[in-house]
């Protein structure tokens, strides 16, 4: 219960202390995204990324400054639990007018469950349910930008407002040719429709919305919106990008929702988007990808601790209307995480075993630094984002016990009886996959070549974001409903400029030819790229499809000749698209 008075005098002074730091991260986390600008005109890819990851860090930073401050300032621990509940009263009360309410309330629990015991993590001391509304926020400062600007043109004049809205970005850098890019745009966009634009009725209310911010995401600016007309509604995001000649051009134009979704990856890195009002910024995305989770959509504009939260939220949720139980999840069991999910929920939980049979050499510190670099690398669409979580508190009686039983083997150290509930102090959770090593199992012959082509075009991504994924094994990739193939299990993964791909020496004589022993030297980080072929390719069918398209990745000079590129400095193009759909290539 919500105390009857507000007592208590220093109440308000850490309520505006809470959302001072909750302000001030926010800033910086809006600064590093408004430059995104300054660097994708520059062709800054290396400061892009750098950015990208550093603006990862800015969250935790401020959580812990501002629960320091409230110890060195106020003596937090002292407060009484009357008191914490009119803090959090006071909060509600300076959010009313706040542009960013969601985000500042995800802040307030942060800060608050690094103070508080989890017995208090309940309604009455944190948000377990949002307070403040975020329907109809606008920025209303004059000369502020709206959320999305809105075009009225006319067929006669669709080329001409499609020029106009590239030029409003005012990007510094010009374009190669946009008169003829925009005449790529709108002959894809007749295609979509299935009559050419000259063609099309249009309604009292034909419009383009578009949003007011490109979204900055390694090399390229994505322009996103819709056209509206009559009761149809067609979903659009342009990509630029640098061109040969360092002008920039348009590459391409997605036009449907799936296309969206591919773009809006949980397998791609976080999108850089200057915006003063994010929930409008998730509510006009959520008209283009009704099927996109909220929680994803915060993810993929950066803002990841608000989609974690959410996630949780939405997690309780599916508990109270759900009855099914907790199982170990389907598949082979890896020997550094116990994996287990709950059937009716389109996630898995991923928990860092007590100890790891030979020949894995790792620690717990080593995998969690490992999924940290993939958190804070380029995943191009191939390694799936995780949402990491600190003691959760699990019903019990929802475990089977055999899951129970696995716990208590495997991941000691990592569980805790709480009377009705089983808490697990740090466990990690994925979208769930198929399997790769399942799908190839179960597949039509059409569906094994497609996922083995995949399997060869995820690695080459991969590869061409400095990233070598360890164990290739087809068990540590899954296939997502979008026939994408994407890696998931981080617990082997290395730079590829960190490791040393070599050709196996011939043979010195017939006993080392004969021998099942490694006659040869072989270093921490060395990797012989032609002995991966007994492991992957027993299965006939699959080594044809495989030998046919991918056959280099057997062939050290291919993993090394990408390696001395990138330690060149150059950064590889990969498309959160098809290449066909390239306008360059369909012209």
């Amino acid at each position: 219960m919500f105390p009857h008075r507000l007592t208590d005098t220093r109440a308000f002074d850490v309520a505006q202390a809470m959302l001072d730091g909750f302000n001030r991260h926010y800033r910086l986390f809006r600064e590093a995204s408004a430059a995104a600008k300054a660097r994708f005109e520059a062709a800054d890819w290396h400061g892009q990324q750098r950015a990208q990851a550093l603006r990862i860090q800015f969250y935790d930073q401020r959580v812990a400054e501002s629960a320091q401050r409230l110890r060195e300032e106020f003596d937090v621990d002292t407060l009484s639990m009357d008191s914490w509940q009119q803090v959090k009263l006071h909060y509600i009360g300076l959010l009313t007018n706040h542009h960013q309410p969601e985000l500042a309330e995800t802040f307030f629990n942060s800060v608050t469950v690094k103070l508080l015991h989890r017995s208090y993590f309940r309604n009455d001391f944190i948000f377990v349910r949002p307070a403040v509304s975020t329907e109809y926020i606008e920025d209303e400062q004059p000369g502020a930008l709206p959320t999305y600007r809105a075009y009225y043109p006319t067929r006669e004049t669709m080329r001409e407002v499609l020029i106009r809205i590239v030029h409003n970005f005012q990007l510094k850098r010009e374009f190669e040719d946009l008169g003829r890019d925009v005449d790529h745009v709108l002959r894809a966009l007749g295609e979509r429709i299935g009559l050419p634009v000259a063609e099309w009725t249009l309604r009292a209310n034909f419009q383009i919305q578009v949003l007011s911010s490109l979204f900055y995401r390694n090399k390229g600016a994505y322009l996103v919106g819709k056209i509206v007309n009559g009761y149809t509604e067609v979903p659009f995001a342009l990509a630029i990008l640098h061109g040969d000649a360092g002008r920039l051009v348009i590459d391409t134009a997605m036009f449907h929702e799936d296309e969206l979704l591919i773009l809006f990856s949980f397998a791609r890195a976080y999108f850089m988007v200057d915006m003063e009002v994010p929930s409008a910024y998730v509510q006009f995305l959520r008209g283009l990808m009704p099927r996109k989770p909220r929680t994803e959509i915060y993810n993929a504009l950066g803002l990841q601790k608000h989609g974690k939260n959410l996630f949780y939220r939405d997690f309780l949720a599916h508990q109270r209307h759900s009855s099914d139980q907790f199982r170990i999840a389907p598949g082979i069991k890896g020997m550094v995480m116990l994996v287990f999910d709950l059937p009716s929920f389109p996630y898995v939980f991923k928990v860092i075993k007590d100890f790891y049979p030979p020949p894995k050499e790792t620690t717990r510190e080593q995998i969690k630094a490992k999924y940290l670099l993939v958190k804070q690398h380029d995943r191009v669409g191939r390694m799936a984002d995780t949402l990491e979580y600190s003691n959760v508190a699990f019903p019990r009686a929802r475990f089977e016990p055999a899951l129970i039983d696995e716990l208590k083997r495997y991941c000691p150290s990592q569980i805790e009886d709480d009377g009705d509930a089983l808490v697990i102090r740090h466990v990690y959770i994925e979208r769930r996959m198929i399997p790769l090593n399942i799908f190839l199992h179960e597949g039509t012959p059409e569906q094994i070549e497609k996922a083995v082509v995949e399997y060869g075009n995820a690695i080459k991504d991969l590869v061409a974001a400095n990233i070598f994924p360890g164990d290739m094994l087809w068990k540590n990739f899954g296939v997502t409903r979008h026939g994408k193939v994407v890696f998931y299990d981080y617990d082997e993964i290395e730079y590829l400029t960190d490791c040393n791909f070599r050709r196996v020496p011939p043979p010195r004589n017939e006993e080392d030819e004969m021998s099942g022993e490694v006659w040869y030297s072989v270093g921490p980080k060395d990797v012989f790229p032609e002995t991966f072929g007994p492991f992957l390719l027993g299965n006939p069918a699959v080594r044809e499809v495989f030998m046919k398209h991918h056959a280099d990745l057997l062939d050290a000079d291919f993993w090394q000749g990408h390696k001395e590129r990138i330690l060149a400095g150059h950064v590889h193009d990969v498309f959160p698209y098809e290449p066909h759909k390239r306008f360059g290539h369909a012209a």
